[in-house]
């Protein structure tokens, strides 16, 4: 470790060594080599593309070439220097994950049978893959796991942000599953019976939906969407062993994981129904039966009467499954509450959430994953009414506060939201309720401009990869969209803060596929994640090609001026830096096996 003295390279490796419980000879063995460019897998060396048409009109999936970083001036608004890359020096390496919609297929709790009605309105009420998400949320830990050394400068991952629609519908079993697998805790994706799955995908008369046992008789087997009879039961028949995230993790609410298919208010009917034993199987059963607590008519005696419909089996359209309590819906605050049911590595308990967020019931949060970075994880969920999001004014003035404070201490500063500033203008109300200012995109991005240590905004929500550059002036900073684990390509990203040493800072991204080889086939976990992307890539109604973005929102280099002199950062604290990060992933991968 260059930066620092033999003495201080002595005292850090203990120190590390001691708060950590591990062999100092280990510690100092892993903190003496020099960093070198990772060649883990990633976007770079392949990329993951639709190949030929196997039937119908269904794809395969092909390796395509890798993609270099490809440098972006927008906010620069100059040439770079030429010789960056040999002066560069990492200052901060972030995992970025988001819209992972981890979802328990075979739950009451959802209303799939809605794209009966109008698939494109209610395409995210079902996919194909739907029982597949816990494997690909593992597959995606496992890839940033692959990742956690930097492929630019060899630098240590410092930490992961996730940003929203963890549990796709409002299901305290989705949260916990999400929990456990980014901490690297076994999950097997089953709920209900131990044995049989019990979801739509295995009942022949529910013709509308892709049926992996038998396709054919609907618009997915039209389309030529494969038989794979063994598909449900190996989903449910063996855990998930995901590796977890290496580093600390923290994360912020989505719209999914504040309203009922991030849209809607969550009635006591349908909490009811979520833990019952009758799942809907038609459109008109959810319609009249489950959404009944959304619509502005029926008289009390009607409601009851479907309640008591809803509650024996009288109503046609559903199927018996076995209840589960751990499928309940949960309130706003048993988001955060989750958070600290957690490993104690990789940490932190809360995962950005702290006490005083439970006592106050405030939904956001500031962090200091580095020494000279501060991160904000902001909630800019609309708690009414629809997908799209605001910013309420007390955490709009909050984070203006914040970022004053982290300019004066000379800090650089990431911001986190679920939505994106093309997302960001929901500003309905409840009748008598709140009544404070929802503040949207054009005065949230103003609010960022206004600090210019605001180096990049983490974002997700639209489920594509999409980079914007947001300038004042000569100042500005980048706004960085990744792509989700449930749409195609179910891609993430790393995302590195560079001092290029020469007045100037660069953001690199870097996507990532999930660790699922290219083609499925097999029953193992890894396998079926494999199999859950080819079937995103044939999603006829959505376009799952524009998911992936233009080259300029993949692999980038995000250059941009210095918004202070960072030689104020030595080359001491940055190994101090890099040797924490180090040894918190030896630590975490010494945990006994789980």
């Amino acid at each position: 470790m260059p930066g620092l003295s033999r003495r201080a390279f002595l005292a850090t490796v203990g120190g590390l060594a001691a708060a950590l419980q591990l062999d100092p000879m280990l510690v100092g063995a892993a903190l003496a080599q020099a960093p070198v460019p990772s060649d883990a897998p990633t976007t770079l060396q392949r990329t993951i593309l639709q190949g030929p048409v196997v039937q119908g009109r269904y794809r395969s999936l092909t390796a395509g070439p890798g993609e270099p970083h490809l440098p972006r001036i927008d906010v620069l608004g100059r040439e770079p220097g030429p010789d960056r890359a040999t002066a560069r020096r990492s200052l901060f390496y972030l995992g970025h994950l988001s819209d992972m919609h981890v979802i328990d297929a075979q739950s009451p709790g959802r209303i799939e049978p809605m794209i009966v009605q109008d698939h494109s309105a209610w395409a995210s009420a079902f996919h194909p893959q739907d029982p597949l998400t816990v494997h690909v949320a593992g597959a995606m830990a496992a890839a940033v796991s692959a990742a956690r050394t930097s492929a630019v400068t060899g630098a240590p991952l410092d930490a992961t942000v996730v940003t929203g629609d963890s549990a796709d519908m409002h299901s305290g079993l989705e949260l916990r599953w999400y929990i456990d697998v980014l901490d690297g805790v076994p999950v097997t994706a089953n709920s209900g019976s131990p044995t049989v799955y019990e979801g739509l995908q295995a009942w022949p008369e529910v013709t509308w939906a892709y049926r992996p046992g038998d396709p054919g008789g609907g618009e997915f087997g039209d389309y030529g969407f494969p038989r794979l009879p063994d598909l449900l039961a190996a989903a449910i028949g063996s855990p998930v062993a995901s590796p977890g995230l290496p580093t600390p993790w923290y994360a912020v609410y989505g719209n999914h994981d504040t309203l009922l298919l991030g849209t809607f208010d969550v009635s006591s009917q349908f909490r009811s129904m979520a833990v019952g034993d009758r799942k809907a199987t038609t459109w008109e059963t959810v319609a009249g039966k489950a959404l009944t607590g959304y619509a502005a008519t029926g008289s009390p005696v009607q409601r009851f009467v479907d309640a008591v419909d809803t509650a024996f089996g009288t109503a046609p359209g559903f199927r018996t499954v076995t209840a589960d309590a751990r499928r309940r819906t949960f309130e706003q605050r048993d988001f955060m509450t989750a958070h600290f049911e957690t490993t104690p590595l990789p940490g932190p308990v809360g995962h950005g959430f702290t006490r005083a967020n439970l006592d106050s019931g405030q939904t956001w949060w500031s962090a200091d994953p580095a020494p000279h970075v501060r991160m904000f994880g902001l909630d800019t969920c609309n708690q009414v009414a629809g997908p799209d999001g605001a910013v309420p004014d007390d955490q709009f003035r909050w984070l203006r506060g914040e970022l004053e404070r982290a300019g004066a201490e000379q800090k650089l500063c990431i911001v986190a939201s679920h939505h994106n500033s093309l997302t960001l203008e929901n500003r309905a109300v409840r009748p008598g309720g709140d009544t404070q200012a929802l503040h949207g995109a054009e005065e949230f991005v103003d609010l960022l401009l206004d600090h210019p240590q605001v180096v990049v905004w983490l974002n997700g929500h639209t489920h594509l990869n999409q980079i914007l550059a947001h300038t004042r002036g000569t100042t500005g900073f980048w706004e960085v969209t990744t792509a989700s684990c449930i749409d195609f390509p179910q891609q993430q990203q790393v995302v590195e803060l560079v001092d290029n040493r020469d007045g100037t800072l660069s953001v690199f991204t870097t996507v990532l596929d999930h660790a699922a080889p290219v083609a499925g086939g097999g029953s193992s976990w890894l396998d079926l994640a494999a199999t859950s992307r080819e079937l995103a890539a044939n999603d006829w109604i959505e376009n799952p090609v524009f998911r992936r973005g233009s080259p300029l929102d993949r692999n980038t280099e995000l250059l941009l001026p210095a918004p202070f002199d960072l030689s104020t950062i030595t080359d001491a604290q940055l190994e101090a830096q890099r040797g924490t990060a180090t040894a918190r992933m030896l630590a975490n991968d010494a945990r006994s096996p789980r």
